[in-house]
């Protein structure tokens, strides 16, 4: 069984570095930056070249980072029949794991296996996706991964749409009675940390932003500061 992802800590926002920026050469290092950080969950990107146009990483080397992270591992199917794979990354160390929505055929039965192996079980949608893709299943899931960028490459520009798109997530979730959190993925910084968490994300995935910085632990640390100024201004404001 693997470790379950502790739950939000401070003002309820997760911080969820993605390696995908690091360098892959030095990824002990550059875990260990983003953990003195204060780092919540490591993001791990997993692309097979199909199901989006990048090709990245196995359960081999999640298993060598579940060696050196102290953070629990919060692993990303981006991959076509992910059903095929859950097993292998459950058992390399994932303690958080997501597939899309577009290309899992059997979505709940994969869901109910990811938990039923101990670990947080995510769907994830694209900026394409509607939220009403989640209504089905929204009542079954430990959180949702919004993608704020098409998925496939790090660096991009985040897709302003994704804010509405948080809110329809949101009411998708309230309205099944379910208090799953929503994570967002792409081009995420300091200056839209804000709005995105007032909208509804709890998780924040970053990887430009944290690992092209000279400094990622005080990238990361300037990360969770923005998010915390924002609810101290909203809990003085109301």
């Amino acid at each position: 069984m693997t470790d379950r992802a502790p739950g939000p800590r401070g003002n309820g926002v997760q911080i969820a570095p993605s390696i995908l920026s690091a360098d892959f050469a030095e990824l002990g290092r550059d875990i260990a930056a983003v953990e003195r950080g204060g780092a919540d969950l490591i993001h791990i990107d997993v692309m097979d070249g199909h199901f989006v146009p990048n090709i990245t990483i196995g359960p081999a080397v999640v298993r060598a980072i579940k060696r050196v992270a102290t953070r629990p591992l919060d692993v990303h199917l981006m991959i076509e029949q992910p059903e095929r794979y859950v097993d292998d990354f459950l058992t390399a160390g994932a303690s958080m794991l997501s597939v899309h929505v577009e290309a899992c055929r059997h979505l709940h039965r994969t869901i109910a296996h990811i938990r039923s192996r101990g670990a947080k079980a995510g769907a994830v949608i694209n900026p394409s996706t509607p939220a009403a893709a989640l209504e089905a299943i929204a009542a079954d899931l430990d959180f949702v991964l919004v993608m704020s960028v098409n998925p496939g490459f790090g660096g991009q520009e985040f897709i302003p749409q994704s804010l509405d798109k948080l809110r329809r997530v949101r009411d998708v979730l309230d309205r099944a009675g379910s208090h799953a959190p929503i994570e967002i993925d792409g081009g995420i910084d300091a200056r839209n940390a804000p709005a995105v968490v007032a909208a509804g994300a709890s998780i924040l995935v970053a990887g430009h932003a944290i690992f092209s910085a000279a400094d990622p632990a005080a990238a990361t640390r300037a990360l969770r500061a923005a998010c915390t100024a924002t609810a101290t201004h909203d809990r003085h404001q109301s």
